[in-house]
């Protein structure tokens, strides 16, 4: 069978994840300026490679653990953390957090992720037919996990967002899928084929997109490895373009912006209060995964909202965020 799937491109699609669905506006409860600081794309280099975010296009073979053992090696720091596992027989996006931010990997991991995978029919199957019934699992799906799975295999519930059929050729269908985080694809593609009644099953998959990545911000082992060599001949303009600040793995979630003086207190872990914001985000909701920013813009931390927004700009006090993890250096 030929090979459908090609090295990734810049892919244009109308599928969209459920946060770009949100149209988000700049509550304010009260302006202030930042005289401290400074914007996450101006931070130094070094900063870069000890504290951001690089996307890698993982090749097939090696897992996902070792890609970013790989990435660390290259830029010889001591940390590094994926965010969402591949099989080592699936290529494509791995996003891997760098040192002191390996931790916001995590903040990736519940985000929607985007497919490119070519189905094999077991028999012929008339188009039509098969547009009809892939375009029926758009919606909730239960799914029991594979057996060799590194989750207990019991029935859940995940989301499927969009399918696209980009191409049907004899019994092969190469499709683009977004879907909740969690989803097995090799297990829609047979649940599809059984309900085709044909039979099915995966013949290759790539991971083109997850959260706000996309196939433009995704480099190989190998563009990392030539740029941190020009880096070290005192060439970063490639390095910069490769690595990037960990702010960027937060741009799905909502933020919560704060004032200066309230920096401080959150480095600790206490609680984010409502005196202590300046301006929020709209659309957030009670228990709610949030980003707490600073007025430039970089990551304080995360927490779970305790108040929507609206809450959040009306309110005199009280709780509105609760701090989970910080980021941040105290």
């Amino acid at each position: 069978m030929r090979s459908f799937i090609k090295e990734p491109n810049v892919l244009y699609y109308m599928g969209k994840f459920p946060y770009e669905l949100i149209q988000r506006s700049s509550l304010v409860r009260k302006e202030a300026a930042s005289k401290f600081g400074i914007k996450p794309e101006e931070r130094k280099t070094e900063e870069l490679i000890s504290y951001g975010i690089v996307v890698i296009n993982k090749p097939r073979g090696p897992t996902s653990h070792q890609t970013a053992e790989y990435v660390k090696k290259i830029l010889g720091i001591e940390k590094s953390g994926h965010s969402g596992t591949l099989d080592p027989h699936v290529t494509g996006m791995l996003p891997v957090a760098l040192g002191r931010g390996t931790r916001i990997a995590q903040a990736l991991l519940p985000a929607g992720k985007e497919y490119i995978a070519v189905m094999y029919l077991h028999q012929p199957v008339h188009e039509d037919d098969i547009r009809k019934v892939m375009s029926e699992f758009v919606r909730k799906i239960w799914q029991k996990p594979p057996v060799k799975s590194a989750v207990r295999r019991v029935e859940r519930q995940r989301e499927i967002y969009y399918i696209d059929i980009m191409e049907i050729e004899g019994q092969d269908v190469l499709f683009r899928v977004g879907c909740e985080a969690g989803t097995y694809i090799r297990k829609l593609i047979h649940d599809i084929g059984q309900k085709l009644g044909c039979g099915a099953h995966m013949a290759e998959l790539i991971r083109t997109r997850v959260a706000a990545f996309d196939e433009s911000t995704m480099f190989t082992l190998q563009d990392l490895a030539d740029a941190f060599s020009y880096y070290k001949q005192g060439n970063d303009k490639f390095i910069r373009k490769i690595i990037q600040p960990v702010e960027n793995a937060v741009r799905h979630l909502p933020k919560v912006y704060v004032f200066e003086a309230t920096i401080e207190s959150l480095l600790h872990g206490r609680y984010l209060g409502v005196p202590g914001i300046s301006k929020v985000e709209s659309g957030i909701n009670k228990n709610d995964l949030v980003a707490m920013m600073t007025l430039k813009g970089e990551l304080i931390g995360l927490g779970y909202a305790v108040m929507t927004s609206e809450e959040m700009v009306k309110k005199d006090n009280g709780i509105a965020v609760k701090t989970d993890k910080v980021f941040m250096k105290a």
